[in-house]
């Protein structure tokens, strides 16, 4: 009599690359013939692939892990996996904080959760109660070969790692310590994976990197390689996230307003509309220098659509800095904008900072940016 497939759950916090990392996940899993269900009642290893990027990501895991480590009365609970960023935050203080879990696996690591799950359910159920904590947390690079497992959440969109990591050090920022440094993906196994995709039947493809304009490898930067997935037969439209504003420039808008198949969307993160906060943010570009960018942009992509992610309450930012912030909101009228209170996070030189914004002056300050935002957008969408 064959035996039954184990089932595995998976569950996604934080951005697109995680979504990706995800699918890379299952594709892997279900290749050694695990069985992804869409339901952790039931399952015999519940995976949760995790966000570090600020504290309220990371405190739903840590209440998501407790919920399900509460076995019901007769069930065996699953194994608990911490994989992606919060493993490589807190490696093996994974357990400290949360002792109900069973393993702890980091964004280059991803590729062992196969054999780790393997020789977890086999020690669980000779031994009954588990006795052992696993964590990979040390490699640098992925093998190129796990993302070409086949496996797609979506039938019609693609999302295509070109990078891990990013290196520009931002003083808030947790991903060059849970992603490490950039690296690039060779643009012929990027090319290859997107072939892949297109023979499958998609047709719409989204590139990613933590810093997708600033890829290199040779000869091929960013610009180049846009032009070669452009020339992907049968590819009907592909866009990129997310971009940074020192590593953009009008010769990027000229691609993209030639480029037939390349979406006319531009994620352009400000953060800050204060030199001074940019400066400490260490953001390597002034309010100026971004003001000018997006004028550019629109003049050369023209109906191309801006959106960005602003940061309130930074250590230090006084009423002037957020009224800065405020006022480029107001002026560069963005078609939508992702809103966050700051918070500090491990390992960033912003933890030195003090803190001194109070909590209540945070949320006022994102609340009166968020119906700012809001209004701009409501006033966009009726001119559609």
């Amino acid at each position: 009599m064959k035996k039954d497939k184990k089932k595995v759950f998976l569950r996604t916090f934080g951005c697109q690359m995680n979504v990706r990392d995800s699918e890379v996940v299952a594709g892997l899993l279900r290749k050694e013939g695990y069985l992804i269900v869409n339901d952790a009642d039931g399952a015999d290893a519940v995976i949760f692939n995790t966000c570090s990027v600020r504290q309220h990501a990371e405190d739903k895991v840590w209440s998501e892990v407790g919920r399900l480590a509460k076995a019901k009365p007769g069930k065996k609970r699953p194994l608990i996996g911490i994989a992606g960023c919060m493993a490589q935050n807190y490696k093996e203080k994974v357990f400290e904080r949360a002792p109900q879990a069973d393993f702890a696996v980091g964004p280059s690591d991803i590729h062992k959760i196969p054999g780790i799950l393997k020789k977890m359910l086999r020690h669980n159920s000779s031994k009954g109660l588990l006795e052992i904590k696993v964590w990979e947390t040390d490699s640098v690079f992925r093998p190129e070969e796990i993302y070409h497992t086949g496996l797609r959440q979506d039938e019609k969109h693609a999302y295509v790692v070109i990078s891990e990591g990013c290196s520009n050090y931002c003083s808030y920022c947790v991903v060059p310590f849970v992603r490490g440094e950039l690296h690039n993906r060779r643009h012929q196994d990027i090319i290859k994976e997107i072939e892949e995709a297109v023979s499958a039947g998609i047709k719409r493809v989204t590139i990613l990197g933590q810093n997708v304009n600033a890829y290199r490898d040779g000869d091929i930067d960013f610009i180049r390689l846009t032009e070669m997935v452009n020339a992907v037969g049968d590819l009907d439209e592909f866009g990129f996230i997310t971009s940074h504003p020192r590593d953009t420039s009008v010769l990027l808008f000229k691609a993209m307003a030639g480029l037939e198949k390349l979406k006319k969307h531009l994620h352009l993160p400000v953060q800050s509309g204060s030199n001074r906060i940019l400066s400490l943010m260490n953001r390597g570009y002034s309010r100026f220098f971004y003001l000018d960018l997006v004028n550019n942009y629109r003049k050369i992509v023209t109906k191309g659509t801006l959106t960005t992610d602003i940061i309130v309450g930074f250590p230090g930012e006084t009423d002037k800095d957020f009224k800065d912030t405020y006022n480029l909101v107001k002026e560069v009228g963005f078609d939508s904008a992702y809103i966050f209170k700051y918070s500090p996070r491990p390992h960033t030189k912003a933890l030195e900072f003090e803190d001194n914004v109070a909590q209540q002056e945070k949320e006022r300050r994102h609340c009166l940016v968020l119906e700012l935002q809001k209004d701009i957008s409501r006033k966009k969408s009726r001119k559609i």
